[in-house]
Formats: structure tokens, C-alpha cells, sequence
């Protein structure tokens, strides 16, 4: 049994307080629980070993008799500084060095929500990634299964990856007026790393990085993590506002824009043809470069979204980031990121420094996909059944929520903003959430104050699930409601 899933056994003839007992020294004695870690709460423990909270009291109360573990006023249970693996040695300070690390931890929310998301028995309503039933997995068969490897790299790529890769992405991106030599493009590990590369690479610390709020910058925090300041710019039914984006520039000496132009996460919003030609003219006018954040682009319902804004881009003032993430696997990690060629070069020499470029395999695979034909026709395949998603979904909300929420109808994309009326206690109702086996995404991963909206992803959970879980939130906020 994978460790994360460990349980105590029922069926066995040893006390349920004794085999999480052995458990905890076990993890105690090679090490993973060093000298100070702190255990998560007592009604987490019984609640992750599906015990009585009774049960995890006894098998504290014995560690700690043992000197294994000591509890301390406001500072929870703590792995003891005297235990008897370390009598004999002086380990290090791994709490010390865990506080000390650059990068910042993400929200204790966010942890949550990472931690909730592997437990296969949870119906997670926020997931914005593609349901098991939608990846391609006996396509993904058949195209490993192909004979034709005589273009197949185990070895190392080039920095830049795979010049057949990069090729096909020319050639895919025409689809979206856009032009660009593979020279140009660069080959990552997902649109995060794409953020990471050039938050390190291009950035100085303390650079202002102005941004959509809400955003999903928040809840990754790459930017903050290298040192930089985030801005937030307003959101309407078009997108990112522009109008304050030329005093910005020159009030904070903003560096950097971020924006997520077609079905943004978290709001689903698409924005306008002429708010992006509005976006553009005041980027350049402010000489104030844009990242754009295109993974969701290609998925669109009944019309096609405007043309990115790297489309209209004559003067390289666009950094663009693509991924097969939303639109084909996540399992593969393969984007890209294309700008101007020496930006593009600078990114290359920091990705070969820190993994010696993306898997060769993922990218042969991905290739593949796009030359056959069979990733278009796979795509359009997936918008006709997210499409089906979303109207399940919105028929959901008319049906329990119309009295108790508002929401937007996304033209594509995974999501749905869901604003809460009344005063809603977003903390219990998460909590009551989680308690009955439901995932929610607040609000306030995207932007910290705010305490009214659900991201609700339509791509991930089965009819069934949504069924039950919509159903079941809706009467957790009438219950979390202040009167």
C-alpha cells in the first residue's frame, strides 16, 4: 500500500492504537519524522487513519510516555529533541532549514487541497484538469505502440527540445495566425515551469509583476517565491481592465504583465476582441511586456476566442505559453514558450541548468500527436463533451442554487465563478465539505480577501459526482449562512 494511503488494519489481531503507534516510530526511525517535525492534529490523524480520535490520543499518549514525542502549550505535537534514535548523534535542524528555504510554502488551503486531491474517494468540484473519462488513453496506447521510432531520442535533447516538436508547434500555431520560427520556441515541463524560467531568468528581485485578480499567480506563488511584488489589475466581463495599466507602469515601474486572455482560471472569463487590441496598444505604448497564458485557448464550445495577442505582435512584446496539459494529458508535461529569440536562448541555458530539458519521450509522443492529425480531431472531440459538462453543470445551478448564488456561463474552458450571496462562513464550508467527502477551490486561493466565490470545474468529476456534490454544497451553505 502506497505510504500516503497507509491505514491501520481492522481485520488484524493488533490493536489499532498499537499499529499506529509502530507506524509513527517507523517514521520516526529512518528519519522522515526529524527531531521538532510537528504532527498534524489529532482529528486530522483519526480522520486520515479512519480511527475513533480516542484511538490516536492512546497512541500519542504511549509515544510520548516513551520520550518519542512531547506536546507543548500552543505548538501542537512535536517528534522530541531526546528520542532514542538521536541519542548517539547531533542531526541537523531540518525544521531550520525547511523555514530558511527560498521558496514560499503555498497556503495551508492549498496544501489541503493537494493533499485531499489524491484520496480517490473524494469528489473533487474544483479540479481543473481533464476527467479520467476524457484523457485518450487507448489513443495514448496505440500511439506508443507505433513501429516508427527511428526519430525517438532516449538521450538527451537539444536545449531547446526536440527540433521535430518544435516544428509541429509551428506548424499547429499557424491554426492560430500566429508565426514563429522554431528557433523561438522553447520546450518545458508545463506552463509552470514556463512562469519559473522566466521569473528567474529575466526578473530582478523586487520587480513589480502586474496581474488579473483573481489569478491563479496566487496559488502558485512562482514569482513571489523569486523575490518579486504582485500587482493586481480588475477583472470585468471583457477581462483585464487597461486603463490603469499605462500610470502603473509608471507610478510602480512595473516590469511585467500577466494574463490568462482566453477561458481565465478562475473566472472563466474570455476576453474581448477589443479589449485585447486595447491591452496591446497600452503594452506598447508603456514598453511594459506581456506574458500570455494560452493553455486554455483551444478549448472553446461554439465559437473560437479572439486571436492571442501574440498574433497581433510586431514588436516582440509578447511572451506566449502553450501546454498539451488541459487539451490532451497532464501526465505528459510538455509546453512551450516562445518570445524573442534571446529571450528564448536565456530561458534555455536556465532549463538545461536545472533538468537538462523535458522528457524526450513526453515530447516524441506529443509530436506524434500533432503530425498524425489525431490531436486536432481529439480536441475537437473533447469540446463537444465539455461543452455537454458545462450545460450539466449550469442545469445543476439553476436547480439548487439560484437563490443562493450567481454565477457567469464560460464560452470554454473548465470553469464556472460561482459568487455566493449572503454572508457565508467559506472556512465551514469547505470544512463541512472536505467532512463529507467533497473538494472545493475558494475564492480565496486566487486572491486573498475574498470570501464569497467557488471556482467550480465542470472537466474533472463524473455527472454522478457533480450531481451529489452540487446537491450537497448547496445545502452546506444554506447550513453556513449567518442569519
Amino acid at each position: 500500500m502506497p505510504e500516503h494511503t497507509w491505514r491501520p488494519k481492522k481485520s488484524s489481531n493488533v490493536l489499532l492504537h498499537y499499529q499506529i503507534q509502530e507506524y509513527i516510530r517507523r517514521k520516526i526511525s529512518v528519519g522522515e519524522w526529524p527531531t521538532g517535525f510537528k504532527l498534524a492534529s489529532q482529528r486530522t490523524l483519526a480522520q486520515k487513519f479512519e480511527v475513533n480520535r480516542s484511538t490516536v490520543v492512546t497512541a500519542i499518549e504511549e509515544l510520548m510516555a516513551d520520550g518519542l514525542l512531547e506536546t507543548r502549550i500552543g505548538s501542537g505535537t512535536r517528534v522530541a529533541n531526546h528520542t532514542w534514535n538521536v541519542l548517539a548523534s547531533n542531526p541537523p535542524d531540518w525544521e531550520g532549514y525547511v523555514k530558511s528555504g527560498v521558496h514560499a510554502p503555498n497556503l495551508a488551503m492549498i496544501q489541503e487541497i493537494n493533499r485531499a486531491e489524491v484520496d480517490p474517494t473524494i469528489i473533487r468540484l474544483g479540479t481543473g484538469e481533464l476527467s479520467p473519462d476524457l484523457l485518450p488513453a487507448e489513443s495514448m496506447k496505440s500511439m506508443m505502440a507505433m513501429e516508427d521510432a527511428s526519430h525517438l531520442e532516449l538521450g538527451y535533447v537539444e536545449p531547446k527540445g526536440s527540433l521535430m516538436l518544435r516544428e509541429a508547434i509551428r506548424d499547429h500555431l499557424k491554426g492560430k495566425q500566429i508565426e514563429v520560427s522554431p528557433d523561438s520556441i522553447l520546450i518545458v515541463s508545463g506552463a509552470v515551469q514556463a512562469l519559473q524560467l522566466i521569473a528567474i531568468g529575466l526578473l530582478k528581485r523586487g520587480s513589480i509583476v502586474l496581474y488579473e485578480v483573481p489569478s491563479y499567480l496566487n496559488s502558485i506563488h512562482v514569482f513571489q517565491s523569486a523575490g518579486m511584488n504582485l500587482l493586481g489589475v480588475p477583472l470585468d466581463g471583457e477581462g483585464m481592465q487597461t486603463e490603469a495599466i499605462g500610470r502603473l507602469k509608471r507610478q510602480k515601474d512595473a516590469t511585467l504583465l500577466y494574463s490568462i486572455p482566453s477561458f481565465h482560471n478562475p473566472t472563466g472569463t474570455l476576453m474581448s476582441e477589443r479589449r485585447r487590441m486595447e491591452l496591446m496598444t497600452v503594452s506598447e505604448e508603456a514598453s511594459l511586456p506581456i506574458i500570455e497564458d494560452d493553455v486554455y485557448g483551444e478549448l472553446w464550445f461554439d465559437e473560437e476566442p479572439p486571436a492571442p495577442l501574440k498574433a497581433n505582435d510586431t514588436q516582440g512584446n509578447v511572451i506566449y505559453i502553450g501546454s498539451v496539459s488541459k487539451s490532451l494529458s497532464p501526465g505528459l508535461r510538455i509546453g512551450w514558450v516562445f518570445g524573442p529569440e534571446p529571450v528564448i536562448n536565456r530561458l534555455a541555458d536556465i532549463k538545461m541548468q536545472t533538468d537538462y530539458g523535458s522528457s524526450s519521450i513526453s515530447q516524441h509522443l506529443v509530436e506524434k500527436w500533432i503530425r498524425s492529425g489525431v490531436y486536432q480531431t481529439f480536441i475537437e472531440q473533447t469540446r463537444i463533451r465539455l461543452k455537454e459538462r458545462r450545460d450539466f453543470v449550469v442545469e445543476l445551478l439553476n436547480k439548487y442554487f439560484t437563490h443562493i448564488a450567481t454565477w457567469n456561463i464560460p464560452s470554454g474552458g473548465f470553469y464556472i465563478w460561482l459568487e455566493l450571496k449572503g454572508d457565508v462562513s467559506i472556512t465551514k464550508l469547505l470544512h463541512l465539505a472536505l467532512k463529507d467527502g467533497i473538494l472545493l477551490n475558494p475564492g480565496m486561493v486566487y486572491d486573498k480577501l475574498d470570501q464569497n466565490h467557488l471556482r467550480i470545474s465542470y472537466s474533472y468529476a463524473s455527472k454522478g459526482e457533480l450531481e451529489r456534490g452540487l446537491r450537497r454544497v448547496a445545502e452546506l451553505v444554506n447550513m453556513c449562512t449567518n442569519e
